[in-house]
């Protein structure tokens, strides 16, 4: 745990909590205590707002029309674009793809730049904590291609073996992957240090940021890497949101992945001209108002700073785990000297599925399950494990809440 985590902070958690309408909700007739972050965030009443007042005053489609409606509707969406852009610190807005979000994003690094290019023999790299989406891509082109899928190793704290994913970074390798962040341990990987030593051999690399855009500023000028993936229902946005930026020689070299509308210069049956990136990668009507809804979600951000998000959500990590710890039975799995909030656990004796069904009843809302990370849950030797995984609008009281309705729910069960 970073030393930051015990040393109070000023947050007004209460005032932040009166701007996310769900949070007051009961369930089965209990406080709704949500602990399912990671999963997808609630989304703060701005975010709401915008989504309802774009279809109620400006719904139209966009680059379409020259009618007001039309031009309202693209500036919002393509000032969607600028927001993002400078969130992650892009050296241009037309670095940036607007996605449904991760998985389509590295989906469209799969297709678009990693298959054309690999062949029998060649590799791609990627690590043993990586979702699904950072996985499944790759051994479907893989296959197309001949080439392999290798995962580097971690430690039993969760940690990557960053010597080990150096040493696997052959000649062979012509993409490699990393998570930002642990969707499972919150173990936050060495992205500057991975990105270097890709560079080093001229080995592109993209980064799943799914997990780490919620909790802390990132650059992908300063992290150096080549890709970058997110997710906006992570981040206070509307669900089927999301980006992709990578670098500006990648996307004039790459070919378009999906055909259709809005991604073409001009068309004809003997051939068609594509449109300059990052257009030539969104074709079809996107999801206008979820990225209204999205650029709202970045100024939310903006307002509270992440300084005192990410001291904030220390401590409640801090704190939860602290509390857990006091359970007997207990295992938690990844305890990496850094890591975002989020911890996912087990207790000896108790399914998963079961303890997280009966924290339902208690007004708990975690995730059991394997968390779209089979590889993972392999290596530490379950089926499954509960996740909690926090925000900052989670409070040391909703923690207190979760360990009383868990002492419960050990008892029915042990």
């Amino acid at each position: 745990m970073n030393a930051q985590a015990a040393t109070p902070t000023v947050f007004d958690v209460q005032r932040v909590r009166a701007d996310f309408p769900l949070l007051a909700r009961t369930v089965h007739d209990k406080p709704l205590v949500y602990l399912d972050n990671a999963n997808t965030s609630q989304k703060p009443e701005s975010v709401i707002a915008a989504v309802s007042a774009h279809y109620r005053r400006h719904n139209a489609n966009v680059s379409r029309a020259v009618h007001l409606l039309g031009e309202e509707a693209t500036t919002a969406y393509e000032g969607a674009r600028d927001k993002l852009a400078r969130f992650i610190n892009a050296s241009s807005r037309n670095e940036l793809i607007l996605t449904s979000g991760t998985t389509q994003a590295t989906n469209l690094v799969a297709y678009s730049h990693a298959l054309p290019q690999l062949k029998a023999g060649d590799s791609i790299l990627t690590t043993v904590m990586e979702h699904h989406a950072n996985i499944v891509p790759w051994q479907l082109v893989a296959a197309r291609s001949g080439a392999t899928v290798k995962a580097a190793p971690i430690d039993a704290r969760g940690e990557l073996i960053v010597e080990k994913y150096v040493e696997l970074l052959t000649p062979k390798v012509k993409l490699a992957c990393v998570a930002h962040v642990s969707n499972v341990l919150g173990t936050v990987n060495p992205v500057r240090e991975i990105a270097r030593e890709c560079r080093k051999r001229g080995i592109p690399l993209l980064v799943d940021g799914s997990q780490a855009v919620p909790h802390r500023p990132v650059d992908v000028q300063a992290l150096g890497c080549d890709f970058y993936a997110l997710t906006g229902h992570k981040m206070l946005g509307p669900t089927g949101t999301g980006a992709l930026w990578a670098r500006r020689e990648h996307l004039e070299a790459m070919p378009p992945f999906f055909g259709g509308g809005e991604m073409i210069r001009e068309v004809k049956f003997s051939g068609t001209t594509f449109a300059a990136p990052p257009h030539k990668f969104e074709a079809g009507t996107p999801n206008i108002a979820g990225f209204v809804g999205l650029a709202a979600a970045i100024d939310y951000y903006d307002s509270l700073g992440f300084e005192a998000i990410h001291a904030w959500e220390q401590q409640l990590l801090h704190y939860a785990t602290e509390r857990l710890r006091e359970i007997p039975g207990i295992r938690i799995f990844g305890e990496a000297a850094e890591k975002e909030p989020v911890i996912s656990f087990l207790l000896e004796g108790a399914q998963a599925g079961d303890l997280a069904t009966l924290l339902d009843l208690q007004g708990v809302a975690v995730r059991s399950g394997h968390h779209c990370a089979h590889p993972l849950m392999q290596f530490f030797g379950v089926p499954a494990t509960l996740r909690a995984s926090l925000a900052f609008y989670n409070t040391r009281e909703e923690i207190d809440a979760f360990v009383v309705a868990l002492l419960k729910v050990r008892k029915l069960l042990l």
